[in-house]
């Protein structure tokens, strides 16, 4: 159209992460539950838990999914859902690879998600899920630095609301959601061109800042 500005164009994504730490298993069920078969993007899974023989949240999830779900390995990232095991991060590789990497920290999040930033640019989905302490608002500025998008669980209804406060107060959230519409969001922003822009579910006023306010 003559004088209007042209529309820019939608971003294939090459990643989706979801963190989780306290009240995560609960969160995690829900949001994987809710993903279809045909997610063409790989998702990459990162929660905070205690480390034992034969970690049972990848068979947990894989219950009630349609998508596939498995422990994640070094290698090809794979579509569907991969849960990286207890205590351990990832770095991605921009041919597509899976590198597994220990983290005693409580950063494992941000580390995963500086690595996806770092790697696939715009094309990272970040989603910040219940936790407590702040792992994934470093990860969240860096993924919106790149160029990619950050959603956030309402921490209103969150088992526990640091992480995905922390991440809302950096100003790098696009939107934050009740527990419920996570998965249909990943879904919007992954196979319906523009239907992303459609979500009315806005960032709360305290924690909304304008784009030019968004870290260098």
């Amino acid at each position: 159209m003559a004088g209007g500005t042209a529309a820019a164009p939608w971003q294939p994504f090459g990643v989706v992460v979801l963190a989780a730490s306290t009240g995560g298993v609960h969160a995690l069920r829900s949001v994987v539950a809710g993903l279809p078969a045909s997610l063409p993007v790989p998702v990459l899974i990162v929660q905070h838990r205690s480390s034992q023989p034969g970690d049972l949240l990848a068979p947990l999830l894989a219950r009630n999914a349609s998508v596939p779900v498995r422990a994640a390995a070094s290698g090809a990232l794979l579509p569907g859902v991969s849960v990286l095991p207890p205590a351990t991060t990832a770095a991605l590789t921009p041919a597509g690879g899976l590198y597994l990497r220990p983290c005693t920290s409580l950063e494992c999040a941000d580390r995963l998600m500086t690595s996806a930033a770092e790697t696939h640019g715009p094309g990272v989905l970040a989603i910040v899920l219940t936790g407590r302490l702040s792992d994934g608002a470093a990860g969240a500025r860096a993924v919106r630095r790149a160029g990619g998008r950050v959603l956030a669980q309402d921490p209103d209804e969150a088992a526990a609301p640091g992480m995905p406060t922390a991440a809302l107060a950096t100003g790098c959230v696009e939107h934050v959601l009740p527990l419920r519409l996570i998965a249909p969001a990943i879904t919007a922003y992954t196979m319906a061109p523009g239907a992303a822009e459609l979500l009315t579910v806005p960032v709360p006023p305290w924690a909304r800042l304008s784009r030019d306010t968004l870290p260098a």
